[in-house]
Protein backbone atom coordinates (compact mmCIF):
# COMPACT_ATOMS: atom_id res chain seq x y z
CA UNK A 1 0.00 0.00 0.00
CA UNK A 2 1.10 3.61 -0.71
CA UNK A 3 0.45 7.33 -0.36
CA UNK A 4 -0.55 8.93 -3.99
CA UNK A 5 -0.23 12.32 -4.54
CA UNK A 6 -0.76 15.10 -7.38
CA UNK A 7 1.79 18.26 -7.55
CA UNK A 8 0.06 20.57 -10.39
CA UNK A 9 -1.17 18.35 -12.40
CA UNK A 10 -2.68 19.22 -15.54
CA UNK A 11 -3.99 17.62 -19.02
CA UNK A 12 -4.68 19.23 -22.32
CA UNK A 13 -5.35 18.33 -25.80
CA UNK A 14 -4.00 21.10 -27.89
CA UNK A 15 -5.58 24.31 -26.66
CA UNK A 16 -8.73 22.50 -24.64
CA UNK A 17 -7.87 21.93 -20.78
CA UNK A 18 -9.30 18.68 -19.37
CA UNK A 19 -7.51 19.04 -15.91
CA UNK A 20 -6.66 22.17 -14.50
CA UNK A 21 -3.41 22.13 -11.75
CA UNK A 22 -4.48 19.08 -9.69
CA UNK A 23 -2.44 19.13 -6.08
CA UNK A 24 -3.73 16.33 -4.23
CA UNK A 25 -2.43 13.99 -1.30
CA UNK A 26 -4.08 10.65 -1.00
CA UNK A 27 -3.29 8.81 2.63
CA UNK A 28 -2.22 5.36 2.62
CA UNK A 29 -5.12 3.24 2.80
CA UNK A 30 -8.08 5.79 1.97
CA UNK A 31 -10.96 5.81 -0.02
CA UNK A 32 -10.95 8.69 -1.94
CA UNK A 33 -13.88 9.78 -4.35
CA UNK A 34 -13.43 11.69 -7.21
CA UNK A 35 -16.98 13.49 -7.67
CA UNK A 36 -18.42 15.62 -10.10
CA UNK A 37 -20.62 15.38 -14.28
CA UNK A 38 -19.93 13.68 -17.33
CA UNK A 39 -16.55 15.88 -19.22
CA UNK A 40 -14.99 17.09 -15.41
CA UNK A 41 -11.90 15.56 -16.12
CA UNK A 42 -12.19 12.72 -13.00
CA UNK A 43 -11.66 9.84 -15.36
CA UNK A 44 -8.64 11.14 -17.32
CA UNK A 45 -7.14 12.00 -13.53
CA UNK A 46 -7.62 8.20 -13.00
CA UNK A 47 -6.15 7.43 -16.20
CA UNK A 48 -3.25 9.70 -15.94
CA UNK A 49 -2.48 7.78 -12.01
CA UNK A 50 -3.08 4.88 -14.34
CA UNK A 51 -0.35 5.22 -16.93
CA UNK A 52 -3.22 4.97 -19.35
CA UNK A 53 -3.10 8.81 -20.35
CA UNK A 54 0.04 10.94 -20.50
CA UNK A 55 0.67 14.26 -18.85
CA UNK A 56 0.98 17.41 -19.86
CA UNK A 57 1.99 19.27 -17.04
CA UNK A 58 2.89 18.21 -12.95
CA UNK A 59 3.99 15.39 -10.95
CA UNK A 60 2.26 12.01 -9.89
CA UNK A 61 3.63 9.98 -6.92
CA UNK A 62 2.95 6.63 -5.68
CA UNK A 63 4.74 6.61 -2.77
CA UNK A 64 7.82 8.41 -2.67
CA UNK A 65 8.53 7.73 -6.47
CA UNK A 66 7.68 9.48 -9.35
CA UNK A 67 5.38 7.74 -11.90
CA UNK A 68 5.62 9.76 -14.83
CA UNK A 69 7.43 8.17 -17.12
CA UNK A 70 6.93 4.59 -15.92
CA UNK A 71 4.72 2.09 -17.72
CA UNK A 72 1.48 0.82 -16.33
CA UNK A 73 3.05 -2.52 -15.43
CA UNK A 74 5.64 -0.67 -13.41
CA UNK A 75 3.16 1.44 -11.52
CA UNK A 76 1.72 -1.42 -9.40
CA UNK A 77 -1.62 -0.29 -9.47
CA UNK A 78 -4.73 -2.57 -10.08
CA UNK A 79 -7.58 -0.92 -11.97
CA UNK A 80 -11.45 -2.26 -12.03
CA UNK A 81 -12.90 -1.02 -15.36
CA UNK A 82 -16.93 0.19 -16.44
CA UNK A 83 -17.42 -2.56 -18.56
CA UNK A 84 -15.52 -5.46 -16.30
CA UNK A 85 -12.88 -6.00 -19.04
CA UNK A 86 -13.46 -9.89 -18.46
CA UNK A 87 -12.16 -12.43 -20.98
CA UNK A 88 -15.45 -14.25 -22.59
CA UNK A 89 -13.69 -17.54 -23.32
CA UNK A 90 -12.27 -17.71 -19.51
CA UNK A 91 -13.55 -19.43 -16.63
CA UNK A 92 -13.93 -17.05 -13.73
CA UNK A 93 -10.81 -19.20 -12.52
CA UNK A 94 -9.04 -18.54 -15.18
CA UNK A 95 -9.85 -15.15 -15.62
CA UNK A 96 -9.06 -13.96 -12.01
CA UNK A 97 -5.50 -15.50 -11.79
CA UNK A 98 -4.22 -14.97 -15.42
CA UNK A 99 -2.50 -11.62 -14.08
CA UNK A 100 -0.65 -14.03 -11.66
CA UNK A 101 0.17 -16.88 -14.63
CA UNK A 102 1.66 -13.70 -16.81
CA UNK A 103 3.71 -12.92 -13.01
CA UNK A 104 5.13 -16.53 -13.39
CA UNK A 105 4.03 -16.99 -9.65
CA UNK A 106 4.30 -20.67 -8.23
CA UNK A 107 1.02 -22.70 -8.69
CA UNK A 108 0.42 -22.96 -4.55
CA UNK A 109 1.01 -18.63 -4.48
CA UNK A 110 -1.68 -18.69 -7.31
CA UNK A 111 -3.86 -20.76 -5.78
CA UNK A 112 -3.37 -19.01 -1.90
CA UNK A 113 -4.50 -16.04 -3.61
CA UNK A 114 -6.96 -16.91 -5.64
CA UNK A 115 -9.12 -18.73 -2.56
CA UNK A 116 -8.30 -15.56 -0.56
CA UNK A 117 -9.81 -13.23 -3.58
CA UNK A 118 -12.82 -15.95 -3.82
CA UNK A 119 -13.41 -15.44 -0.62
CA UNK A 120 -13.30 -11.76 0.15
CA UNK A 121 -15.97 -11.33 -3.07
CA UNK A 122 -18.08 -14.32 -2.03
CA UNK A 123 -17.61 -16.65 -5.40
CA UNK A 124 -16.36 -19.74 -4.01
CA UNK A 125 -18.86 -21.47 -5.76
CA UNK A 126 -18.89 -19.94 -9.60
CA UNK A 127 -15.11 -20.51 -10.39
CA UNK A 128 -15.72 -22.37 -12.83
CA UNK A 129 -18.56 -20.48 -15.07
CA UNK A 130 -18.13 -18.18 -17.48
CA UNK A 131 -18.75 -14.43 -17.75
CA UNK A 132 -21.75 -15.14 -19.58
CA UNK A 133 -23.10 -17.71 -17.38
CA UNK A 134 -22.95 -15.01 -14.49
CA UNK A 135 -25.28 -11.86 -13.32
CA UNK A 136 -23.90 -8.39 -13.72
CA UNK A 137 -22.94 -8.19 -9.68
CA UNK A 138 -21.21 -11.35 -10.10
CA UNK A 139 -19.57 -10.06 -12.75
CA UNK A 140 -17.99 -6.78 -11.15
CA UNK A 141 -17.12 -9.39 -8.18
CA UNK A 142 -14.82 -10.96 -10.07
CA UNK A 143 -13.26 -7.84 -11.72
CA UNK A 144 -12.57 -7.31 -8.11
CA UNK A 145 -10.93 -10.60 -7.08
CA UNK A 146 -8.97 -9.97 -10.46
CA UNK A 147 -7.33 -6.31 -8.63
CA UNK A 148 -7.11 -8.09 -5.12
CA UNK A 149 -4.71 -10.58 -6.50
CA UNK A 150 -2.23 -8.42 -7.60
CA UNK A 151 -1.81 -7.23 -4.08
CA UNK A 152 -0.74 -4.18 -5.51
CA UNK A 153 -0.35 -0.63 -3.84
CA UNK A 154 -3.48 1.03 -5.24
CA UNK A 155 -6.50 0.14 -6.63
CA UNK A 156 -8.34 2.21 -9.09
CA UNK A 157 -12.35 2.19 -10.03
CA UNK A 158 -13.70 3.77 -12.75
CA UNK A 159 -17.61 4.17 -12.33
CA UNK A 160 -17.95 0.23 -11.71
CA UNK A 161 -20.93 0.35 -10.73
CA UNK A 162 -23.10 2.29 -13.80
CA UNK A 163 -24.18 -0.63 -15.33
CA UNK A 164 -25.96 -2.20 -12.50
CA UNK A 165 -29.55 -1.56 -11.62
CA UNK A 166 -30.40 0.39 -9.03
CA UNK A 167 -30.92 -2.23 -6.70
CA UNK A 168 -27.71 -3.80 -7.25
CA UNK A 169 -25.96 -0.92 -7.14
CA UNK A 170 -26.92 -0.31 -3.44
CA UNK A 171 -25.81 -4.05 -2.74
CA UNK A 172 -22.13 -3.49 -4.16
CA UNK A 173 -21.84 -0.06 -2.85
CA UNK A 174 -21.73 -2.00 0.62
CA UNK A 175 -19.24 -4.70 -0.89
CA UNK A 176 -17.08 -2.81 -2.20
CA UNK A 177 -16.73 -0.37 1.09
CA UNK A 178 -16.65 -3.69 3.07
CA UNK A 179 -13.32 -5.01 0.59
CA UNK A 180 -11.92 -2.04 0.89
CA UNK A 181 -11.87 -2.18 4.86
CA UNK A 182 -10.74 -5.46 4.96
CA UNK A 183 -7.84 -5.02 2.49
CA UNK A 184 -6.73 -1.32 3.45
CA UNK A 185 -5.69 -0.42 0.24
CA UNK A 186 -5.09 2.92 -1.13
CA UNK A 187 -8.70 3.27 -3.24
CA UNK A 188 -9.50 6.02 -6.01
CA UNK A 189 -13.02 5.56 -7.38
CA UNK A 190 -14.42 7.52 -10.10
CA UNK A 191 -18.16 8.49 -9.86
CA UNK A 192 -20.80 11.40 -11.33
CA UNK A 193 -23.40 9.55 -8.62
CA UNK A 194 -23.30 11.64 -5.55
CA UNK A 195 -24.95 8.77 -3.21
CA UNK A 196 -22.11 6.51 -3.91
CA UNK A 197 -19.67 9.16 -3.02
CA UNK A 198 -21.34 10.03 0.30
CA UNK A 199 -21.80 6.52 1.53
CA UNK A 200 -18.23 4.97 0.77
CA UNK A 201 -15.72 7.56 0.47
CA UNK A 202 -13.35 8.58 3.40
CA UNK A 203 -12.76 11.94 1.66
CA UNK A 204 -14.65 13.53 -1.66
CA UNK A 205 -13.01 15.65 -4.50
CA UNK A 206 -15.72 17.84 -6.24
CA UNK A 207 -14.82 18.27 -9.56
CA UNK A 208 -16.10 20.56 -12.15
CA UNK A 209 -14.53 21.71 -15.44
CA UNK A 210 -11.63 20.45 -14.54
CA UNK A 211 -10.56 22.05 -11.32
CA UNK A 212 -11.17 20.96 -7.68
CA UNK A 213 -14.36 22.60 -6.46
CA UNK A 214 -13.96 21.05 -3.05
CA UNK A 215 -11.75 18.46 -0.99
CA UNK A 216 -13.41 17.18 2.85
CA UNK A 217 -15.66 14.60 4.10
CA UNK A 218 -18.81 13.54 2.86
CA UNK A 219 -20.77 15.31 5.85
CA UNK A 220 -18.04 18.27 5.39
CA UNK A 221 -19.41 18.59 1.78
CA UNK A 222 -22.70 18.34 2.84
CA UNK A 223 -23.01 20.85 5.33
CA UNK A 224 -20.51 23.65 4.19
CA UNK A 225 -19.98 23.59 0.44
CA UNK A 226 -17.50 26.52 -0.23
CA UNK A 227 -19.77 27.72 -3.28
CA UNK A 228 -22.98 27.08 -5.03
CA UNK A 229 -22.09 24.52 -7.06
CA UNK A 230 -20.90 22.31 -5.10
CA UNK A 231 -23.84 22.73 -2.79
CA UNK A 232 -26.23 21.88 -5.96
CA UNK A 233 -24.27 18.72 -6.90
CA UNK A 234 -24.29 17.05 -3.49
CA UNK A 235 -27.49 16.19 -2.01
CA UNK A 236 -30.83 14.26 -3.55
CA UNK A 237 -32.85 15.55 -4.51
CA UNK A 238 -30.60 19.01 -5.09
CA UNK A 239 -30.74 22.07 -3.16
CA UNK A 240 -32.95 24.86 -4.04
CA UNK A 241 -32.42 28.11 -4.81
CA UNK A 242 -34.02 31.45 -4.84
CA UNK A 243 -32.53 34.66 -5.45
CA UNK A 244 -33.77 37.22 -2.76
CA UNK A 245 -33.34 40.55 -1.86
CA UNK A 246 -32.01 41.59 1.55
CA UNK A 247 -33.81 44.15 3.29
CA UNK A 248 -33.50 46.40 6.07
CA UNK A 249 -35.88 45.72 9.10
CA UNK A 250 -35.23 47.33 11.90
CA UNK A 251 -32.31 45.53 13.88
CA UNK A 252 -32.58 43.00 11.30
CA UNK A 253 -32.79 41.97 8.16
CA UNK A 254 -35.28 40.55 5.60
CA UNK A 255 -35.04 38.21 2.97
CA UNK A 256 -37.69 38.64 -0.42
CA UNK A 257 -38.82 37.25 -3.23
CA UNK A 258 -41.92 36.24 -5.32
CA UNK A 259 -43.09 33.51 -2.46
CA UNK A 260 -40.29 34.23 0.14
CA UNK A 261 -40.53 36.41 3.09
CA UNK A 262 -37.43 35.18 5.68
CA UNK A 263 -36.30 37.23 8.73
CA UNK A 264 -33.14 37.56 9.55
CA UNK A 265 -31.67 38.59 13.05
CA UNK A 266 -28.64 38.43 15.09
CA UNK A 267 -25.56 36.85 13.59
CA UNK A 268 -27.59 35.50 10.84
CA UNK A 269 -28.11 38.68 9.59
CA UNK A 270 -24.76 40.08 10.40
CA UNK A 271 -23.20 38.05 7.79
CA UNK A 272 -25.31 39.29 5.18
CA UNK A 273 -25.02 43.47 6.50
CA UNK A 274 -22.90 43.97 3.39
CA UNK A 275 -25.15 43.12 0.90
CA UNK A 276 -28.29 45.02 2.37
CA UNK A 277 -30.06 46.05 -0.94
CA UNK A 278 -28.66 43.54 -3.09
CA UNK A 279 -29.90 40.24 -4.49
CA UNK A 280 -28.22 36.82 -3.16
CA UNK A 281 -28.82 33.57 -3.91
CA UNK A 282 -30.28 31.44 -1.08
CA UNK A 283 -30.59 27.82 -1.05
CA UNK A 284 -31.94 25.67 1.46
CA UNK A 285 -32.33 21.81 0.93
CA UNK A 286 -35.32 19.60 0.33
CA UNK A 287 -34.63 17.50 3.47
CA UNK A 288 -34.86 20.83 5.97
CA UNK A 289 -38.39 22.22 5.20
CA UNK A 290 -41.43 21.42 7.34
CA UNK A 291 -45.18 22.36 6.76
CA UNK A 292 -46.64 25.56 7.69
CA UNK A 293 -49.31 27.71 8.36
CA UNK A 294 -49.37 30.52 6.22
CA UNK A 295 -48.54 33.20 9.42
CA UNK A 296 -45.49 31.13 9.97
CA UNK A 297 -44.46 30.05 6.29
CA UNK A 298 -41.09 31.24 5.01
CA UNK A 299 -41.75 30.32 1.78
CA UNK A 300 -45.30 30.16 -0.16
CA UNK A 301 -46.83 29.00 -3.13
CA UNK A 302 -48.87 26.80 -5.19
CA UNK A 303 -48.13 23.00 -5.15
CA UNK A 304 -47.29 21.76 -9.20
CA UNK A 305 -46.33 17.91 -8.00
CA UNK A 306 -46.96 15.47 -5.47
CA UNK A 307 -45.13 12.41 -5.10
CA UNK A 308 -45.98 10.36 -2.12
CA UNK A 309 -43.22 7.32 -1.24
CA UNK A 310 -44.29 5.61 1.53
CA UNK A 311 -42.97 7.14 4.80
CA UNK A 312 -42.57 10.47 2.95
CA UNK A 313 -43.67 13.10 0.24
CA UNK A 314 -42.03 15.12 -2.26
CA UNK A 315 -43.65 18.29 -3.31
CA UNK A 316 -42.63 20.61 -5.88
CA UNK A 317 -43.93 24.06 -5.35
CA UNK A 318 -44.14 26.96 -7.64
CA UNK A 319 -42.05 30.38 -6.00
CA UNK A 320 -42.71 33.08 -8.37
CA UNK A 321 -40.74 32.06 -11.68
CA UNK A 322 -38.74 29.66 -10.10
CA UNK A 323 -39.87 26.09 -8.48
CA UNK A 324 -38.78 24.57 -4.71
CA UNK A 325 -38.73 20.76 -3.89
CA UNK A 326 -39.32 20.00 0.01
CA UNK A 327 -39.82 16.56 1.45
CA UNK A 328 -42.83 16.50 4.11
CA UNK A 329 -44.81 13.79 5.96
CA UNK A 330 -47.86 11.57 3.91
CA UNK A 331 -49.61 13.12 7.18
CA UNK A 332 -49.30 16.67 5.87
CA UNK A 333 -51.72 16.38 2.53
CA UNK A 334 -50.33 18.44 -0.10
CA UNK A 335 -52.91 18.97 -2.83
CA UNK A 336 -52.12 19.71 -6.15
CA UNK A 337 -53.17 23.09 -7.27
CA UNK A 338 -53.37 24.66 -3.71
CA UNK A 339 -51.29 27.12 -2.28
CA UNK A 340 -49.19 25.77 0.57
CA UNK A 341 -46.57 27.06 3.07
CA UNK A 342 -43.21 25.64 4.29
CA UNK A 343 -40.66 26.62 6.92
CA UNK A 344 -37.16 25.73 7.76
CA UNK A 345 -34.60 26.67 10.86
CA UNK A 346 -32.79 29.93 9.59
CA UNK A 347 -29.41 27.70 10.56
CA UNK A 348 -30.62 25.68 7.73
CA UNK A 349 -30.17 28.35 4.74
CA UNK A 350 -27.46 28.66 2.61
CA UNK A 351 -26.47 31.98 1.24
CA UNK A 352 -23.98 32.41 -2.03
CA UNK A 353 -22.69 35.57 -3.59
CA UNK A 354 -24.52 36.40 -6.64
CA UNK A 355 -20.68 37.66 -8.48
CA UNK A 356 -18.46 34.60 -7.65
CA UNK A 357 -21.17 32.28 -6.61
CA UNK A 358 -19.38 31.58 -3.26
CA UNK A 359 -20.99 30.70 -0.05
CA UNK A 360 -21.27 33.98 2.23
CA UNK A 361 -19.89 32.54 5.85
Amino acid sequence: MANVSFDSLRKSYGDNVVVKHIDLEIEDGEFLVLLGPSGCGKSTILRMLAGLESITDGTIKIGDRVVNDLEPAERDIAFVFQNYALYPHMTVRENITFCLQNMRLPKDEIAKRLGEAAKIVELDDLLDRLPGQLSGGQRQRVAIARTIVRRSKVLLMDEPLSNLDAKLRGAMRAQISRIQDDLEVTTVYVTHDQVEAMTMADRIVVLNDGVVQQVGKPMEIYETPVNRFVAGFIGSPSMNFVDVRVQEDGDGLRLEASGVNVPLTGSHAKRLRGYVGEVITMGFRPQGVEAAAASEALFSGVVEVVEPYGPETYITLRLGELQAIGRLSPDDNPVKGERFGLTTKVESLFFFDPATNAAIR
